[in-house]
């Protein structure tokens, strides 16, 4: 090998053979790094770049069809609302129909009640004034035959008409 010694300055003393040697050493370290170490973490690194960018990806994707499921959810929750208040809506429409045939069915009984106490009272008064006028039939003949009975002077008719009114006041 070469020696070489050179002096630099004021003493400073440079072996350039050691100096070339440990530069030789040095490039071979770098080559045998470069091929064994450098090569397989630089893969390692590549690997675990797209690992990170798949996860992204995936992410993103799910990301997106979470999205697109809570907008689902809103579009069927919205659509829920409007069919509920249909519903709603509906219902009090069939209640509003059925209270006013309730009401109707109602007023026609009610009109039907009237109808029937009205024939009543009006056959009751026809009865009454028939037994009226039966009794005030019966009670002429009694007072008629009375007097045919006796034949009597003004005051004794007086008498006996007064009893006879007394008597159908009593009966009644």
């Amino acid at each position: 090998m070469l020696t070489s010694n050179l002096v630099v300055g004021a003493g400073l003393h440079l072996n350039t053979g050691d100096i070339v040697f440990q530069l030789v050493i040095f490039l071979i370290l770098l080559a045998l790094l470069r091929k064994y170490a450098l090569g397989p973490v630089m893969n390692m690194m590549k690997q675990r770049e797209e690992h990170i960018a798949s996860e992204i990806s995936a992410s993103e994707a799910k990301h997106a069809e979470a999205k697109k499921l809570a907008e689902e959810q809103r579009e069927l929750l919205k659509q829920a609302r409007l069919e509920s208040q249909g519903l709603v809506e509906s219902a009090k429409k069939l209640g509003e129909k059925q209270k006013e045939e309730i009401i109707q069915v109602a007023r026609s009984e009610a009109e039907r009640l009237k109808q029937s106490a009205f024939k009543e009272i009006a056959q009751e008064k026809e009865q009454a004034v028939a037994a009226l006028r039966e009794q005030v039939a019966s009670l002429s003949i009694l007072i008629a035959t009375k007097v045919i009975e006796k034949e009597l002077n003004e005051k004794e008719q007086e008498k006996l008409i007064q009893d006879y009114i007394k008597e159908v006041g009593e009966g009644r």
